[in-house]
């Protein structure tokens, strides 16, 4: 039961077994240094080369565009460090809901005197083109943008602001666009190789794979600020992670763009049927009439009188596992997404996060709703 009452699948998902002992068994057996030019390094290297033209495939973009990282954090900073290496200091634009990785470095960039600007959301936790043509000026060298939020689940008009960017930028030089795509691969569909999109982060743990492996998608060769052994093209050095790359496109090929149109018809009546529970309130309340602008893998509610670590305590006590927020923020207790889009406060204190995946079942949405509704009950008559 503690596999299918989880609904925490934001903050990590649940292996998927078979991939991961098949990739373990291969990689016993190839277990030299890929970097390495004897017979043993050659053979490693042959299967984590072979792990990324599987992920390249499955994602549909060159397997030359593909960097292995350390995972949806390592991937979202390369980007950004890599002004650090630039001779003169600009700006960088940061939309006001990214997920720490990118929010925390690009604070951390302002300490080495960068302009860092945030673009803001509207109420519905979305960024506008408008929005972020409007904060573009001649200085800016980088844009960042998440594609799916981790905590409220809105999908981001991606697309549309790589247009935006194009055509403001049209006869001038374009600031580079990086995507935030960790809450998105295996979620949503997407096309990283679309032409205004010049780099992007995806997470292997958020779609069965294994911790500790991500992927960074680069257009173009950028300047690394960070050095070592020049593994990866000199992008990411370090020793080659083959068992995590191989797993990785292993659940990419399994996982990634396969959405199922059912999981968005029973999100949408597990967002309505929850917004009938007395004191409940969507987070945004546009939820519920604008499902098409929200992944249905991620709700975000808030109980009346019930704050957010109460409910997650009861509902855990039920053996069912939800969140507050993002995983990465757990132990501070603030809500920045939720501040950005002018959240009101207690909202914001009584706020949690439902988040589903491909293996959650119609029942254990049920049993949720069931828990959810029991606990509300003891507080909301």
């Amino acid at each position: 039961m503690e596999k299918e009452h989880y609904f925490d699948w934001a903050a990590t998902s649940p292996a998927d077994e078979d991939i991961l002992k098949e990739s373990l068994n291969e990689t016993l057996e190839c277990w030299g240094n890929p970097s390495s030019t004897h017979a043993v390094g050659k053979k490693a290297r042959e299967l984590f080369e072979s792990a990324r033209n599987r992920a390249a495939a499955a994602l549909g973009v060159k397997a030359d565009n593909i960097y292995f990282t350390s995972g949806g954090t390592e991937s979202d900073q390369i980007p950004l460090l890599a002004v650090l290496a630039k001779p003169n200091k600009g700006t960088v634009l940061v939309s006001s809901i990214e997920h720490p990785a990118i929010r925390e470095q690009s604070e951390a960039l302002k300490n080495c005197g960068w302009n860092v600007i945030q673009i803001p959301a509207d109420s519905d936790g979305v960024i506008q083109p408008q929005a972020v043509v409007d904060l573009i000026t001649s200085d800016t060298v980088l844009i960042c943008i998440m594609a799916v939020n981790n905590e409220t689940g809105v999908i981001q008009p991606i697309y549309e602001i790589a247009d935006a960017i194009t055509k403001a930028c049209e006869g001038k030089r374009r600031p580079k666009f990086h995507v935030d795509c960790v809450q998105a691969a295996g979620k949503i569909a997407l096309n990283l190789g679309y032409k205004g999109i010049d780099s992007a982060a995806l997470s292997s743990h958020k779609i069965c794979g294994p911790r500790g492996i991500g992927i960074l998608y680069m257009k173009d060769a950028i300047e690394p600020f960070l050095r070592g052994g020049g593994q990866e093209k000199g992008l990411r050095s370090g020793t080659e992670n083959v068992f995590g790359a191989l797993a990785f496109s292993k659940c990419l090929e399994r996982y990634y763009n396969k959405q199922k149109a059912s999981d968005a018809d029973r999100t949408k009546s597990f967002v309505e049927k929850l917004s009938a529970l007395p004191g409940c309130t969507i987070v945004p309340p546009s939820r519920l009439e604008k499902p098409e602008l929200f992944s249905p893998y991620v709700v975000q509610a808030a109980f009346k009188n019930i704050p957010g670590n109460v409910m997650l305590r009861a509902l855990d006590s039920k053996g069912f596992s939800i969140s507050t927020g993002s995983a990465c923020s757990a132990k501070k207790n603030k809500r920045p997404v939720l501040e950005a889009m002018h959240v009101d406060p207690k909202l914001r204190e009584n706020a949690v996060r439902f988040s589903f995946g491909p293996h959650t079942t119609d029942k254990a949405v049920d049993d949720l709703l069931a828990a959810v509704a029991e606990v509300n009950s003891q507080f909301n008559k």
